[in-house]
């Protein structure tokens, strides 16, 4: 072994390709002629030909050194590559390949590798693109990764299989998976053979994450490569695909292992029963059961421990207890795991007494109980709210097994979710004098309870104790604090809460900032929450499905229509399929915004979409078609609901009874109205509302007031919308005297008049000619500081005009005009008319000019009346004028009767 000088440490020579470097222990001598060095008191010489090899890798070194300097020296440009060039010599690969090993930024390298080719006008070796590739996945930047390997293909060469491995397992380590697959797949393209392992690392890491569909496109590529695949990677992939539900896939690859002759193993078979029965599929899992005994496999502890679990989950109690005496019975020592899910599984169905007598009866064979199976117990007392009994079961439990954390937090968990804080903190005393400090998922149990219950300040509280040194937030924590504070107004210490959690290096998440701008709409301060949204884009944050739905369904709700549409285009062009909450979200909030007859197309989008409509989407256009007049389309889409087997509900009715109702199918809306109430559906106000408002229309006012009795029978309170329908339907009866009654009871049973209300009788009466009652409901109205609407002031000042009370009337016409009313052309003819006949001729023609300017109608019957106020007043000039203008009315008539 020859050796030689390096800095501060001594490089080995093995042999011709491999080098190792050591530290040297003690001053080194002087070299003034390179012959010899100390090491340890002995001299090493350096001579002859291996000496000289030795300088050229010392200054090879010292090249890779400076370049990497001036590399780092500042950015690239004229500069830079000026300084590049005065390293003496034509760069060599070695030397490339150095300064590429040292090199952590992508772009930087990529600049390098360019520079390089242009100064020695060659291509690269494999060992210089391989070096490249090994720097973007340590920057994780593959922005140049389809560029570089295509130049690659072209050469005739492919990254190296430690290269492959390592990217892959890069971006596996940083969990960017997506990124990972999308590696493999550009390999592909350029025909490369991805390595066994990057293939093996990166199905293991998708299964973890339950990525189905990608996991087998990866392991038929595997197959297509003619790589041996192996019972473990169909065991993997099947069980993913089972605990997805994805059964056939799963049955698929079942199948498919066993014709290519692979030996089922007990493992496979354990992970069959276990995931087909967590999916539901008991009779599945009985099939593997039988089918490994019938194979001559016996099954073991983690057979009948998973199948009699599956059974409890299902809840076929009695066949779990069978199955778990038949294994108990021929075992001398009991299985500790099976007896904890049997525990669980009397818990679970709530038979306590059989719960404890297992566990007696486990001590009685002397295995004690372990805390595991006591905390199964507990878990089930805290899902039924028994409190009491679970703290008495855990004083018991002291005497066998010593609480663990997990313990605790289930009875912190019970405690504060019974509102019982008081006691949660007790037990949180409890657990550190146990010598176990409270750890975040305590706190995080402790805080989202409490954010739940509404004790905010509570929740603030421990957040503000918590003990950094010991136990530090975690974006749990955040998110449940932030949500809380947010739902009950408090956007603003929310936000703080926010930018705390930034301080603490904690990332926010999608939840968290879909939390924040959902909290900070629903306080009315939409602004605020268009710049969270901004903010989270800014920060790198991806939006996902869920945050962008929840954005979109608070912008329509703030009335913003277009920019919800241009956020449901937002979703596609991210990437993301819209869901059938995406579709049902634009749809409601077109709907809302006047854009009813959209639904039809957003539809057919739906079903094209591939999009399983659930209640809510059904629902959403049903009232859709209802609103746009398409109600056959409407019935025919509920008829479908009941037959997929989605239960309609009050929503459903409400919207086909009301469209019905609308178009005067009054018979077909009272049978589904019975329908209904026969399915056990409890009707709501607005269901009856509609009905009554129906059957008012059209006169039908008997069979309006059985409505109304019903509604009242069924404990029901009419509001102001239900008692202005019936209202409106006896004023247009002209049954006045009746609706003067009905508006008594209204206020009677303590429901308030609104300006509808007081505008249809102010209608009524002076349809009648009681312009003096109507007045004093007008007045009444004032008084309540409701506002009338342009009819209730038009009806009221041609009513009092009408009545010769012009003084009023030409009041209330004023005020009316001044508070930027316009009154309409027989608001105007009946103040014409009302001043004329109390001999205010001048203000009448003052008037009838005013309207002639604003283009207004004058009718035959106000010229005849003011004409003859102007001839009494003797204003014979303005009679000439109002004459001239009757005539032409009378040749306009005239003309077009004979037309």
């Amino acid at each position: 072994m020859k050796m030689l000088l390096r800095n501060s440490g001594i490089i080995c020579r093995v042999n011709s390709n491999c080098w190792c470097v050591f530290d040297i222990p003690k001053k080194l001598s002087s070299l003034s002629d390179g012959s010899s060095i100390e090491l340890d008191g002995k001299d090493v010489s350096l001579v002859g030909q291996d000496h000289q090899e030795n300088s050229r890798i010392i200054d090879r070194r010292k090249g890779i050194d400076g370049v990497y300097d001036i590399l780092q020296s500042g950015p690239w440009g004229p500069a830079l590559e000026n300084n590049l060039s005065l390293v003496d010599g034509i760069p060599q690969p070695e030397l490339v390949i150095g300064v590429l090993r040292r090199l952590k930024d992508v772009n930087l390298a990529i600049k390098f590798f360019r520079w390089v080719e242009k100064k020695t006008n060659q291509a690269h070796c494999p060992e210089v693109y391989n070096s490249l590739l090994m720097v973007m996945g340590r920057s994780k930047k593959f922005d140049f990764l389809e560029e570089t390997l295509g130049e690659m293909s072209l050469a005739g060469f492919g990254p190296s299989n430690y290269v492959c491995i390592e990217l892959i397992t890069s971006c596996v380590k940083s969990k960017k998976l997506r990124e990972a697959f999308d590696i493999i797949q550009t390999m592909r393209k350029f025909k490369f053979r991805p390595a066994f392992s990057a293939y093996t690392t990166l199905i293991g890491a998708l299964s973890a994450v339950h990525e189905c569909d990608p996991m087998l496109t990866l392991f038929h590529q595997m197959q297509e490569l003619g790589y041996e695949v192996t019972v473990h990677l169909f065991t993997t992939l099947i069980r993913v695909f089972a605990r997805e539900g994805r059964v056939d896939a799963a049955l698929s690859l079942l199948d498919e292992m066993k014709n290519n002759a692979f030996h089922v193993d007990i493992v496979l078979y354990n992970v069959c029963i276990d995931c087909f029965g967590k999916v539901g599929k008991v009779d599945m899992a009985w099939k593997f059961f039988h089918e490994m005994k019938a194979h001559g496999i016996t099954p073991d502890d983690v057979t009948y421990t998973s199948m009699i679990g599956v059974l409890c989950r299902a809840n076929r109690l009695e066949e779990a207890v069978e199955m778990f005496e038949q294994m108990d019975y021929s075992r001398q020592v009991p299985c500790v795991y099976a007896y904890n899910t049997m525990i669980m599984g009397y818990g679970s169905a709530g038979k306590f007494d059989e719960a404890y007598k297992l566990l007696e009866r486990q001590k009685g064979k002397g295995c004690i109980p372990s805390v595991i199976a006591y905390n199964s117990i507990l878990t089930c007392l805290g899902k039924k709210g028994k409190v009491s009994e679970a703290l008495r079961i855990f004083e018991e439990m002291k005497k066998d097994a010593m609480p663990n954390i997990t313990t605790y937090n289930i009875l912190i968990d019970m405690l504060c979710k019974a509102g019982n804080l008081e006691d949660a903190l007790k037990v949180r005393d409890a657990m550190k004098e146990a010598g176990m400090f409270p750890n975040v998922m305590t706190v995080n149990i402790m805080i989202d309870r409490l954010c739940k219950a509404q004790k905010l300040d509570e929740a603030c509280s421990i957040f503000e104790g918590m003990d950094h040194k010991i136990c530090c937030p975690d974006a749990v924590t955040f998110c449940s604090l932030i949500d809380g504070l947010g739902k009950q107004g408090r956007v603003d210490d929310a936000y703080r809460l926010y930018e705390k959690m930034l301080d603490f290096d904690q990332i926010p998440n999608a939840i968290v900032y879909t939390s924040l701008i959902r909290n900070f709409f629903m306080s009315g301060r939409k602004e605020d929450g268009h710049k969270i949204y901004k903010e989270m884009v800014h920060r790198g944050c991806s939006p996902d499905l869920m945050l962008l739905n929840t954005y979109m369904d608070c912008v329509f709700k703030a009335g913003e229509t277009e920019k919800g549409r241009a956020l449901f285009e937002e979703i596609k062009a991210k990437g993301f399929i819209p869901d059938v909450r995406s579709y049902s979200i634009l749809n409601h909030g077109l709907i809302k915004a006047g854009f009813a007859r959209e639904t039809y197309q957003l539809f057919h989008a739906m079903k094209e979409q591939g999009c399983v409509l659930d209640t809510r989407a059904y629902n959403t256009v049903i009232d859709g078609f209802c609103k746009s007049g398409k109600v056959n389309k409407a019935y025919q889409l509920l008829e479908e609901m009941k037959s997929k087997g989605h239960r309609p509900t009050v929503v459903t009715y409400g919207s086909v009874i009301d469209g019905l109702a609308k178009i005067d199918r009054l018979d077909e809306a009272y049978m589904l109205f019975e329908e209904a109430k026969s399915k056990g559906i409890e009707l709501n106000v607005v269901i009856y509302s509609s009905l009554i408002d129906g059957f008012g229309k059209v006169g039908r006012i008997d069979e309006a007031y059985l409505i109304l009795e019903e509604l009242m029978q069924k404990g029901l309170k009419p509001n102001v919308y239900t008692w202005n329908c019936l209202l409106d339907a006896l004023v247009k009866a002209e049954e006045i005297n009746e609706a003067l009654v009905c508006f008594q009871s209204m206020k009677d049973l303590e429901c308030a008049p609104n300006h509808v209300t007081y505008s249809i009788m102010i209608n009524g009466l002076c349809m009648i000619r009681k312009f003096n009652k109507a007045f004093v409901f007008w007045q009444e109205m004032q008084k309540k500081d409701l506002k009338p609407n342009t009819i209730t002031y038009t009806t009221m000042i041609s009513g009092l005009a009408k009545a010769g009370n012009i003084v009023d009337a030409y009041g209330l016409f004023e005020r009316f005009k001044k508070s930027g009313g316009m009154p309409d052309s027989a608001c105007y003819n009946a103040m014409i008319e009302g001043l004329s006949n109390t001999n205010r001729a001048v203000d009448a023609f003052t008037l009838f000019e005013e309207t002639r300017l604003k283009g207004f109608n004058i009718y035959t019957k106000t010229c005849v009346v003011l004409l003859d106020a102007l001839h009494k007043a003797e204003c014979l000039e303005q009679a000439a004028i109002v004459g001239a203008v009757l005539r032409e009315t009378a040749k306009s008539q005239h003309a077009a009767r004979s037309w």
